[in-house]
């Protein structure tokens, strides 16, 4: 009895299976004693592995770097503590209603890898919905298994037949299974789901640890995305104010527009051009020239922003609702809005450095104006003063100058005196006319490229009459006066938009060239009829005037006189035997037309 009892101590020390022991010849109830032993000694041996494994993937979790390892170190544990032939984790995509494999362990079949199940499809698609342990012994044989085409055939490619999975849960809801599968029949113990589980806890555990990390990771990444905007956009709203400020001081400093320009250049890194609002440059930094773009300057006011134009950008210079000029950038095609905000700015400050020069011109213009009425309208009450007057707005009235009188329909006076200024000695308005005093030396040539120029430049006709050259108080006085006529003779023949001085108007010039000539012939060519009508209170004069602007059509001349046309025959009558029956022959008619004009001037 006691060589028994020693020889089954032996063996339990030694680890002997229960079948080595139940071979000892001795009594069997110290036989079963012996066996329950081992199967509590195995089960402890097996529990304190199942704690070392888990305590591992505590451990794992702890220093959780990359989820997938996690993962791969949970299945493998999953397959070594159950002794299964191969374990696997699927996940669940809530996009289309399925679970994917995503880690195995064991598996030889490609088609097994990657397989997907609907939810309540197979073993794995029932846990996943339901969200409990599913076993079974013989999965091809059971019935309680919804079974598909695609899922039996990557289990039959695996050659799986026990099956054991347990939801990854957390909270309540499932993101996935863990499986331990055997490729022979076999029955999962309790303690094998329970096992299962615990693994399957903390799998779900590194899953949501990663998630978090990974939600962490991009909040940090956002915060620093944030800072980094917020620092950008700072250091953009510095560098803005920073160059607003010295825009600012070089345009408060007297600056010119080519030296904001120049500036605008530098810090913008590109060329600038300054136009008026007539599209004339005013200045330019580092481009050649170039017209501003018409619909680009339109979108731009419209807009109130900078606007591309092909590789250029355009920004209206803007006073208010009033149009100053525009701004165009050169160089820059792909420009950030930091820097469109700063061109925008650099629009603001040109607009301002505008708004003074105009404010300097108006008073200048003022002071030139006031010049021009006073030295036309008493040229011999203080000559030295005039002169000393001139001098000071940088004027020699001692020097021969070409006198122009300039009219324009459709512009106010004091835009038409502007425009005519940029190329003057002295311009200013007087008696209703713009008056121009220029250097040029001779009148006509003058006349008729002032007249050209401003009509381009304003759009609308603009008629030059000049004199000259004339020098001194007196003798400009004098220049104007037959400027002044030679601009209402212009008119008067309807020469509107043109240029001319007194010897381009051939016999009409030298009639306004000596004044008292021209009552001497308006009264030999036109006496008798002008008598007629003084006596009578007729309108013969006015009959004449119509038949020849009508080109003696006389229905159309009784329109314009609104008489019947038997009255205006009558009256032609009555003219034929004051002049005589000749006066309708060209050089009669012209005469007679030409006396109507020089009439009409003097009336």
């Amino acid at each position: 009895m006691n060589d028994s009892v020693h020889r089954l101590l032996e063996l339990l020390s030694a680890g002997a299976s229960s079948e080595e022991l139940a071979r000892v010849p001795a009594d069997s109830g110290l036989v079963e004693l012996a066996m329950r032993i081992r199967r509590t000694l195995d089960a402890h041996s097996r529990r304190e592995a199942e704690l070392a494994a888990l305590f591992d993937t505590a451990s794992d979790l702890a220093r959780l770097r990359d989820l997938d390892a996690v993962l791969r170190s949970i299945v493998r544990r999953a397959r070594m503590l159950l002794r299964v032939d191969v374990s696997y984790l699927s996940l669940n995509d809530e996009a289309d209603g399925s679970t994917y494999m995503r880690v195995t362990d064991g598996s030889a079949s490609a088609l097994f890898q990657q397989v997907r199940l609907g939810m309540g499809e197979g073993l794995g698609g029932l846990v996943a919905q339901t969200a409990r342990p599913y076993a079974t012994a013989d999965y091809p044989a059971d019935d309680r298994f919804d079974h598909t085409e695609p899922i039996d055939r990557a289990v039959g490619d695996e050659g799986l037949v026990a099956i054991l999975g347990v939801p990854l849960s957390l909270g309540d809801r499932v993101i996935g299974v863990l499986y331990a599968s055997d490729r022979r029949t076999r029955r999962f113990t309790p303690d094998e789901v329970a096992l299962l589980s615990s693994l399957a806890d903390h799998a779900a555990i590194a899953i949501d640890n990663a998630r978090l990390m990974e939600e962490s990771a991009a909040a940090l990444a956002d915060l620093g995305a944030a800072n980094a905007t917020i620092k950008a956009h700072h250091e953009a709203i510095a560098r803005a104010q920073d160059s607003h400020d010295r825009l600012t001081e070089l345009v408060l400093g007297g600056a010119d527009v080519p030296e904001v320009a120049a500036a605008v250049a530098e810090v913008l890194d590109g060329g600038i051009i300054v136009h008026d609002a007539d599209g004339a440059e005013l200045g330019r930094a580092g481009t050649p020239p170039a017209e501003p773009s018409g619909q680009a300057l339109v979108a731009s006011r419209s807009g109130g922003r900078a606007v591309a134009d092909g590789d250029t950008w355009l920004c209206a210079v803007m006073a208010g609702p009033e149009l100053l000029g525009s701004i165009t950038l050169t160089g820059r095609p792909g420009l950030a809005d930091a820097d469109r905000r700063l061109f925008e700015r650099a629009s603001v400050v040109t607009a301002l450095l505008l708004l003074l020069r105009r404010s300097a011109a108006e008073a200048e213009d003022r002071v030139r104006g006031e010049l021009v009425a006073d030295l036309l309208t008493a040229p011999d009450r203080d000559p030295a003063a005039l002169l000393d007057r001139g001098r000071r707005v940088g004027v020699d009235l001692t020097a021969p100058h070409v006198v122009l009188a300039l009219h324009a329909e459709g512009v106010s006076r004091t835009r038409l005196a502007s425009a005519a200024a940029r190329e003057a000695a002295l311009a200013g308005v007087y008696a209703e006319q713009v008056v121009v005093f220029t250097g040029a030396a001779e009148p006509g040539p003058a006349a008729r490229r002032t007249s050209a120029e401003l009509t381009a430049r304003l759009g609308c006709a603009v008629t030059a009459g000049a004199a000259g050259p004339a020098s001194g108080p007196t003798g400009l006085a004098r220049a104007h006066a037959e400027a002044a006529r030679c601009l209402r003779a212009l008119l008067a023949l309807g020469r509107a938009g043109a240029g001319a001085a007194p010897e381009d108007l051939g016999f009409v010039g030298l009639v306004l060239g000596d004044k008292t000539e021209v009552p001497a012939f308006v009264r030999a060519t036109l006496g008798p009829v002008l008598d007629y009508d003084a006596a009578r209170g007729t309108e013969l004069v006015r009959t004449l005037r119509a038949y020849f602007a009508c080109g003696g059509n006389l229905s159309q001349a009784k329109d314009e006189l609104h008489v019947h046309v038997n009255t205006v025959a009558q009256r032609l009558e009555r003219i034929s035997a004051l002049l005589g029956a000749d006066w309708r022959e060209p050089d009669r008619a012209l005469e007679l037309q030409l006396a109507l004009r020089l009439h009409r001037l003097a009336v």
